[in-house]
């Protein structure tokens, strides 16, 4: 699930005052065997409400690093959604105020349920 959003996060005021766009990219690893087979929600995850939650996040509180943002959302989604045992998350700013050429920067992780 890849979605853009409107959000405030970055070290500089300028980025915490004006805002940036920001494309979160989510995988999550759960079991769809039984989702397969039944047809139904309760053995899968609303992907709307993932959507939800991700939204609100990106475009909360603002963090100073998109490491921190990418953190957030994982432990978000592993603590919402039982059924996710693990998640993929890649936050990207697509126009950082940097010198130099580039098309964006990113951050990915990958978090597993604790045991």
């Amino acid at each position: 699930m890849a979605c853009l959003f409107y959000g405030y996060h970055g070290l500089f005021p300028e980025e915490n005052k004006l805002g940036q766009p920001f494309i979160a990219d989510v995988t999550l690893f759960l079991d769809l065997r039984a989702a397969g087979q039944t047809d139904e929600m309760n053995d899968s995850v609303d992907y709307g409400q993932v959507y939800g939650l991700i939204k609100e996040r990106v475009e909360g509180e603002a963090k100073n690093l998109i490491e921190s943002l990418a953190e957030d959302v994982a432990s978000d989604l592993l603590r919402s959604f039982e059924l996710v045992q693990a998640c993929k998350v890649r936050i990207t700013k697509p126009n950082p105020p940097i010198a130099g050429h580039y098309e964006s920067v990113s951050a990915e992780i990958y978090r597993e349920r604790q045991k």
